[in-house]
């Protein structure tokens, strides 16, 4: 049996589909989809629907392919025939925002992938995954039995290993892509990641405001950006 989609829709315009990371939880992106939704139909995708009553279930080790591919059916479900979407996919949800464009590029208008942590693509990817992992759950893994209870939780639990061992495909096209990294991330791993991923990809890189967190600490002027580079590439399509 197909699981139920969990998204929520605002605004209107071109859709734009928001893929958040962590575990996928939407938390503290009301802000920037906020300013979104005044130029684009915004649809926040919650992969693992733990804002939409799930939290606290137990949750399978998570598949970088089970999120693009929900992601796609929610593309299905709001998108017109043949019409196409814009993404943002930020950190975990970036991985599946990638995925997302190498499986159904027909689909999708221009991707944004914020610092997706698949640090596999370094020539040091195993030393900087593992010292990833290690600060990541240096803030505290939850016992077994409270994995599900938060979404940080969940996403050390279910999430940041597999999600940070995928590989992704090199066989995206070209155009419609851009890696984008925080301006306060330069230095760091993540910032990195991105860099080689836009070159290995063919896309462009962009810096936008903050680090790791600026769809959160930054939302007007994320916003901002993200939309002026959408417009752009809509542009330069045209």
């Amino acid at each position: 049996m197909t699981e139920p989609l969990h998204h929520d829709v605002s605004g209107s315009g071109p859709v734009l589909l928001v893929m958040p990371g962590g575990a996928g939880h939407p938390m503290g992106l009301g802000p920037l989809t906020e300013r979104l939704a005044a130029r684009f139909t915004v649809v926040t995708y919650d992969p693992l629907g733990l804002a939409h009553g799930r939290l606290g279930l137990p949750v399978p080790e998570q598949r970088v392919a089970d999120w693009s591919e929900g992601a796609h059916r929610v593309l299905e479900a709001v998108l017109p025939a043949g019409g196409t979407a814009y993404v943002l996919g930020t950190s975990s949800g970036g991985i599946a925002a990638l995925d997302l464009l190498a499986r159904h590029p027909g689909r999708l208008a221009h991707v944004v992938a914020h610092e997706p942590p698949c640090v596999t693509v370094l020539p040091d990817g195993a030393e900087r995954r593992a010292e990833l992992i290690g600060q990541l759950e240096g803030h505290g893994r939850p016992p077994a039995e409270g994995e599900a209870a938060t979404p940080f939780g969940v996403f050390l639990a279910r999430v940041l290993g597999p999600f940070t061992s995928h590989l992704p495909s090199f066989t995206a096209p070209p155009g419609g892509l851009t890696l984008a990294a925080g301006v306060d991330s330069r230095g760091q791993v993540l910032h990195r990641t991105a860099t080689s991923l836009a070159e290995r990809l063919g896309g462009a890189f962009l810096e936008f405001p903050g680090g790791h967190l600026g769809t959160v600490d930054h939302p007007v002027a994320f916003a901002d950006l993200l939309t002026d580079t959408l417009r752009s590439s809509a542009r330069t399509s045209a």
